[in-house]
């Protein structure tokens, strides 16, 4: 997203989102970021040549946009600001045959006619030359501009190898055309390829439209979530109604959403209730419950009532937009894998242009007599049938559909690195609380030791609880305001992370301990193993040092996790539990959800440990947590996953974040960048197998065995259609379908 304004401090780090004009094909993108990248001060660069766009950061004071618009310029290519709204998300406009096409055709039709057809005729060759040279100097002049461009920065890319071929094609005809009796008394039939010089143009032009068509389906998910944003408003101004447009909504403006309306911004519901349909953002067919005091998200659907909301986000500070932002960002980025294609891609051109003269001198060294013309058919069309271009949309376009696709089940990935690495995962280790079950523990037993009250018990505890922002404070409280308990202000309160909370509540040294690891009495002991059993976590209560009870917290297990855990460990990956509860409480939740390893009590600075531990077992590793206590862990793992109604802190932290909070997301995830890096290595493998092949039976390997050359017209049909055929490889990455619709 690009940051607007201008920086006053040097140094400051800013990003620019350029809009490229002119690339042809991956070696193109090389050239640009290599270009970009050695430009001082510049700190980071992605061109993407599926998108046509390159994302630049660089340091204020060091550099100025413009200069990065020059140097982009310099290069030999256009570049303008890309919109605020990602460009690249929109339909391409206008028809498929452009004018510059229908010329073309005009006269290349009838010019494949004539030569095909082996017409006899005054003038043919004349009339051959004046039908291509509109051709080749008209529609195809453009490939020239681009080959000098290229010679100029001293690179090569599609541009050059089209314009070689071609030219070789035509400027030989011509000589044959003009010489006719030279090439005769040389011993050689002066043959014509006007029709091949002018029909690769076309086929190429029609080659790259269908790419332009194919590669616009794979933004089809970008363009769903632009959609889905509400147009306008219904806000109170003066006590009145207006309707506004969404963008002139205000932070802190009431809102008015009827049945049946899309909720225009994100804020919190002040008056009435409804049922909210969200799956928009998270995937989750079942619509929400929504009342005083709830969120509301914009772009989601209201459905049966009617409510008032106050602004809280507007902009690009709405989930959507931030949703959109990532997904962007996503896009814009390299997955590992894409490092070979790139490679490969900054030698191809010169390796073909180089391998096509080794084919020229072979013809006329090892050929058959008088093999001038098929020196140059051979080496023409080893030119054409090369295609970079298959190799670099490879990568980008099935990263395109996999990210959108899953913005659209509700799974947000970071990254193409991110997505590659979730397809490599062969441990999952799962949070308890608030990713295995609910996260909204509440109190569900009470013991009090002899010469005690339950009342009073709840009375200490809340009272220091009520400093306290942990989840089974939270229940504790719920609780005693039940009771209809009065509390007190606690002094002195201090907590201990892991362990519990402590505080002086009217002289009493009150001590409110999770772990329950010091138990004074077998009877206190028994009394907590039970309540573990049942899968309750025993909270333990002491005043000054004594033991005075315990209240028993249950968190119930979410109704989709032994599910979710079952299809993750058929597909072949091991699924462990973390927490920071008793073992006991641990292994009662494990044994109820299918999972057999398990580490329990494990402090909050410690889970990042674990993930080290289970690595050096030679295991990939994903995390999957919710809270500020997972951050550490979610970094260090392989790939970090956080739950959607997690913390801030959680959600940065992490690789992929789950906009539902269930374990399907998971799987959903996980199946998808399988199901993508398949798709990738489909791709690369077609793209290999292609030039691998293509190549030397271009160069002419059949001739002595079959007497059969390549027709350079086909290897241009040919090229034109690998680069159709990954793109629609990827595009079957669209038909995934998530939990809600299992394979």
């Amino acid at each position: 997203m690009p940051i607007h304004g201008v920086a006053e401090a040097s140094g400051r780090i800013e990003e620019v989102r350029f809009q490229i004009g002119g690339m042809s094909c991956a070696s193109c993108a090389m050239t640009l970021e290599n270009v970009l990248k050695r430009c001082e001060g510049v700190t980071s660069v992605h061109v993407n040549f599926a998108t046509r766009e390159a994302r630049v950061q660089y340091q204020v004071g060091v550099l100025r946009e413009e200069q990065l618009t020059q140097k982009v310029r310099d290069a030999g290519y256009d570049a303008h600001r890309a919109a605020s709204q990602p460009s690249h998300v929109k339909e391409h406009e206008g028809s498929f045959f452009s004018g510059s096409m229908i010329l073309a055709l005009f006269f290349s039709i009838p010019l494949l006619v004539l030569s095909m057809g082996q017409v006899h005729m005054v003038g043919r060759r004349w009339l051959l030359l004046a039908l291509a040279t509109p051709v080749v100097f008209g529609p195809g002049r453009s490939f020239f501009h681009g080959a000098w461009l290229s010679l100029k920065r001293r690179s090569a890319d599609m541009n050059t190898l089209i314009a070689v071929g071609t030219g070789a094609a035509y400027f030989y005809s011509l000589a044959a055309t003009l010489f006719p009796q030279w090439w005769r008394r040389m011993g050689e039939e002066p043959h014509l390829y006007f029709e091949a010089a002018a029909v690769i143009i076309v086929t190429v032009m029609i080659g790259r439209r269908l790419e332009e068509r194919a590669t616009g389906r794979t933004r089809q998910s970008m363009r769903s979530l632009l959609g889905k944003q509400a147009r306008s408003a219904r806000v109170l101004r003066d006590e009145k109604e207006i309707d506004i447009p969404v963008e002139e909504v205000r932070v802190g403006d009431w809102v008015v959403v009827r049945p049946g309306e899309k909720i225009p911004v994100d804020g919190m519901i002040e008056d009435g209730a409804s049922s909210v349909d969200e799956s928009m953002l998270t995937g989750e067919s079942l619509p929400m419950e929504k009342r005083t005091g709830d969120p509301v998200i914009g772009a989601t659907l209201n459905l049966t009532g009617s409510f008032r909301f106050r602004a809280t986000k507007v902009g690009a500070d709405t989930v959507l937009q931030q949703i959109i932002r990532m997904v962007q960002e996503a896009q814009d980025t390299k997955a590992p894998i894409a490092r070979v294609a790139d490679v490969i891609s900054g030698y191809f051109v010169p390796a073909v242009i180089i391998f096509a003269c080794l084919t020229f001198a072979g013809w006329l060294v090892w050929g058959p007599p008088h093999a001038f013309g098929l020196a140059v058919v051979a080496s023409v069309t080893t030119l054409i049938v090369a295609c970079p271009c298959a190799l670099g949309l490879a990568t980008p376009t099935a990263i395109m559909v996999a990210t959108g696709k899953g913005a659209e089940i509700g799974v947000l990935i970071k990254s193409g690195g991110a997505l590659e690495a979730a397809a490599t995962l062969q441990t999952v280790v799962l949070d308890k609380t608030g990713t295995i079950t609910e996260g909204k523990p509440e109190v569900t037993g009470i013991w009090v030791d002899a010469g005690s009250s339950e009342n009073e018990l709840l009375r200490l505890a809340g009272s220091v609880e009520r400093r306290s922002e942990h989840p089974l404070a939270h229940a504790i409280l719920t609780y005693a305001a039940m009771k209809q308990i009065a509390l007190s202000e606690p002094s002195g309160f201090h907590a201990k992370q892991g362990v519990g909370v402590e505080g002086q509540v009217d002289g009493k040294r009150v001590e409110v301990a999770r772990m329950g690891r010091e138990l004074f009495s077998d009877e206190v002991k028994a009394r907590a193993c039970a309540f573990a059993a049942q899968g309750k976590t025993p909270v333990m209560v002491r005043v000054d040092g004594r033991c005075v009870g315990i209240l028993a917290i249950s968190d119930r297990v979410k109704p989709d996790s032994a599910k979710a855990i079952s299809r993750l460990k058929a597909m072949g990956l091991q699924v462990v539990m973390m927490t920071g509860d008793q073992k006991a409480v641990a292994e009662a939740i494990a044994h109820e959800v299918g999972i057999e390893r398990i580490f329990a009590e494990v402090m909050p600075q410690e889970k990042a440990d674990k993930i080290r531990d289970i690595q050096s077992e030679g295991r990939r590793v994903g995390m999957v947590g919710d809270g500020l206590n997972d951050a550490p862990a979610l970094v260090r793992a392989d790939v970090g996953f956080a739950i959607g109604n997690g913390t801030d802190v959680a959600l940065e932290a992490s690789d992929i974040t789950l906009m539902r909070s269930s374990l399907t997301g998971v799987v959903d995830a996980i199946r998808l960048s399988r199901r993508t890096m398949r798709a990738i290595r489909q791709n690369l493998f077609f793209s290999f197998v292609y030039n691998a092949l293509g190549i030397p039976i271009a160069a002419g390997v059949l001739y002595p065995f079959t007497g059969w050359l390549l027709s350079p017209m086909l290897a241009s049909a040919a090229m034109a259609m690998s680069d159709v055929c990954v793109v629609t490889n990827s595009l079957r990455l669209r038909g995934f379908e998530g939990s809600a619709h299992p394979e």
